[in-house]
């Protein structure tokens, strides 16, 4: 940890070299995403709710996947560009090194602009917390903390997937920005809108819906008989990164040399 927090300090402080350019590209990433929030405000002002949702509960299933989403592009963007240190043979040097080869693709880059995106979340997070009836405990709120950390695993082990993917192919493949940008789009809103087999494969094969769904039923009393299971769904979030992590593995062992 003591390595990781040094390629942080370094990489931010390289980053404040342009201060400017720094906030005003934080500045971007705080406004764009209210776009986004203002059409989901058009479409309840439209239809008032959707399948028993109101604007306020699924403003709150929509703070917290874009928490963890900016939490991931902030923290992970090493393996979300991985395919240029592939190409440039860059990665070459990572191996020879006496360090983990995901804490140096971790640490080769952090992208601190998107922390304009987490403050927009976070403001949509609290607005939506005082506008419901929710009565709040300590397990509740651990809860919604674990929902944002299992989130932030899921994008990277999403990120950790198309970037051993790069081991065979080289290039990034653009197919992975489906279960990223498409899974953040998705998941914005409860599941149960969704036909079966998207929620299945959202809840079994990439639990988003063990993020989102399944924990926000308990925290806003939507539930019916035993609790635990959907307390314990955050888990399944972090258990997805094991998983990523073999297939990484398997491809660092496959590797061969760009020759570059």
């Amino acid at each position: 940890m003591r390595l990781y927090w040094k390629y942080i300090v370094i990489l931010f402080k390289s980053q404040m070299q342009y201060r400017t350019s720094f906030w005003l590209l934080t500045l971007g990433q705080f406004l764009v995403p209210f776009s986004v929030f203002a059409g989901l405000y058009f479409l309840f002002e439209r239809f008032g709710q959707i399948q028993g949702w109101n604007f306020q509960e699924v403003a709150l299933c929509f703070s917290i996947i874009h928490m963890a989403f900016a939490i991931s592009e902030c923290f992970a963007r090493g393996f979300d560009s991985f395919s240029g240190m592939v190409v440039n043979g860059e990665f070459d040097r990572v191996l020879v090194r006496p360090r983990s080869t995901v804490l140096q693709v971790l640490g080769s880059k952090f992208e601190f602009t998107r922390v304009g995106r987490l403050a927009q979340s976070t403001l949509v997070l609290i607005w939506a917390i005082s506008q419901l009836p929710i009565e709040w405990t300590m397990l509740k709120a651990i809860t919604l903390f674990f929902m944002v950390i299992s989130g932030f695993f899921i994008f990277a082990g999403i990120f950790m997937l198309a970037a051993a993917m790069c081991f065979w192919t080289i290039q990034g493949l653009e197919v992975a920005n489906i279960f990223t940008d498409g899974g953040k789009e998705m998941a914005q809103y409860p599941l149960n809108i969704y036909q079966k087999w998207v929620t299945r494969f959202f809840t079994f094969i990439i639990p988003f819906g063990c993020v989102n769904y399944l924990p926000l039923l308990y925290i806003l009393d939507k539930t019916t008989g035993n609790d635990l299971p959907y307390i314990l769904a955050p888990a399944a979030g972090i258990v997805f990164i094991a998983p990523c992590m073999l297939v990484w593995r398997v491809g660092v062992r496959h590797y061969r040399s760009t020759g570059s």
